[in-house]
């Protein structure tokens, strides 16, 4: 079985070890080595490109407390100097939602604790200096927004056409950024065939893991079309996906397959298959081999119970409870007609008697 010699390793908006979104989080990631940073992109009311995934600010951060009037309002109506304000660390200390805040040495609870909302001119800045891919996905404003018609241009006017490496997922005005940014890697979020998506000069898919199976996989590998699927966190998934000829994917834990330096499981799907068909058949037929060797033994068992009386027995048997039988009717016979003749014998004494009486009269 042979496997890529390499599997690139995108670190999405969310870490397991940082609050989502933010500086830290991403710091954290390219300390495991990924060779990519994927974010969701909002725009403030004021034109700023910033990261955030929720169409509101609670989740991740205290909106609630700084602003309780505008809680519940879109995070894009919220300009940059409102946004820098909130904390966007200590919901992650508070709700620890992956369990890992226990493990973080103080130096880093603090680093967490005090954390901003971040801008994507901030993300591309870090991601320029130690020179990886950017995977970003951007969600357009409210429609009654300033820059709900100008929002994608707003964003390229950051992103730059200078800057090598994005990945690009915005199906609208797609041309118009080829022209602008011809550097930009075009990726789609939807599936289509590799001859649909090189007529559309798309060289990348972004899916999940569980949208393609091991022959599209090589399909699109064959078409030199990149594949990238999210999100995988576990080992055995990793290995699988890279066994199988995945470009890259993107995951929420990097500190766990960075300790993948190769394929754990070097079996092919077919393999794993037949292996699991093979033991679903042998365990039913182990199960079926018990039940009728159960059976047999309650059969033999009762069999030879039976076969224990032999025929002198059972005559002497039923000729026992026959005689019993018979005894006991003559008894109850006898008993009856016992009390029959001392019936007759009381009623003739009382005519005697009765007799008697008379004459004497």
């Amino acid at each position: 079985m042979t496997y890529l010699q390499s599997l690139h390793l995108l670190c999405q908006l969310c870490v397991q070890l940082a609050p989502e979104n933010t500086l830290w989080s991403f710091q954290r990631a390219l300390q495991m080595n990924v060779t990519g940073l994927e974010a969701d992109v909002a725009i403030s009311v004021d034109g700023v490109p910033f990261l955030m995934h929720d169409l509101t600010l609670r989740r991740t951060t205290n909106v609630d407390e700084v602003f309780p009037d505008r809680k519940t309002k879109a995070a894009s109506w919220f300009n940059w100097t409102d946004l820098q304000q909130l904390n966007a660390g200590e919901w992650f200390l508070r709700n620890d939602p992956f369990w890992t805040a226990s493990s973080m040495s103080q130096k880093e609870r603090n680093l967490t604790s005090k954390q901003r909302v971040c801008s994507l001119e901030q993300l591309l800045k870090m991601a320029s200096d130690h020179n990886i891919t950017v995977v970003v996905r951007l969600r357009r404003p409210p429609r009654d927004h300033p820059f709900n018609s100008t929002w994608i241009n707003e964003t390229l006017q950051v992103l730059g056409n200078s800057f090598p490496d994005v990945m690009w997922t915005q199906d609208d005005e797609r041309e118009q950024v080829k022209q602008w940014a011809p550097g930009f890697i075009q990726t789609s979020l939807v599936k289509h065939s590799p001859e649909h998506l090189r007529s559309s000069g798309i060289r990348g898919l972004l899916l999940r893991y569980n949208q393609v199976d091991a022959n599209e996989i090589t399909n699109f590998s064959n078409n030199n079309i990149s594949l990238t699927l999210y999100t995988v966190n576990e080992p055995w998934l990793f290995s699988m996906l890279w066994c199988s000829g995945v470009s890259a994917v993107s995951s929420e834990a990097p500190h766990i397959l960075r300790k993948v330096p190769s394929p754990i499981w070097l079996m092919s799907p077919r393999t794993y298959q037949l292996i699991w068909v093979s033991a679903d058949l042998i365990s039913f037929a182990v199960v079926i081999g018990i039940f009728v060797l159960q059976n047999y033994h309650m059969i033999r068992y009762r069999m030879s119970g039976i076969r224990s009386y032999n025929p002198e027995q059972i005559m002497l048997s039923a000729a026992v409870r026959t005689s019993s039988r018979d005894i006991n009717v003559m008894k109850e016979k006898l008993i009856f007609s016992g009390r029959i003749l001392a019936e007759e014998l009381y009623e003739e004494q009382c005519f005697d008697s009765y007799t008697n009486q008379s004459i004497s009269q």
